[in-house]
């Protein structure tokens, strides 16, 4: 009877495991399809993606830095001050 408890506990687990990893997939693909970046007002160290002079997320260096974004739902870039969808060029001087 205990190993019939047993298998029965990781057939139950196993479901679960495979329930939640669909939900998160679902709901990661629905967040790309809903979202868009916003480039140009990122405080430093919080973009969500490498930029054209960062390896990767979370280094951008200064405020509001030209070629960094962050994911926003659609439509809300284009109304947020300094926001822009396109990366914003950089002077080199």
């Amino acid at each position: 009877m205990k190993d019939m408890d047993k298998i029965i506990k990781t057939a139950f687990t196993a479901f679960l495991a495979l329930t939640a990893g669909t939900a998160i997939a679902a709901s990661s693909a629905a967040k790309q399809d809903n979202t868009e970046k916003c480039y140009g007002i990122v405080k430093a160290g919080m973009n969500d993606c490498a930029t054209a002079t960062e390896s990767c997320a979370g280094s951008a260096k200064k405020d509001n830095q030209p070629d960094s974004f962050i994911l926003v739902s659609k439509g809300i870039c284009e109304k947020i001050s300094g926001g822009s969808l396109t990366p914003k060029t950089t002077s080199k001087t």
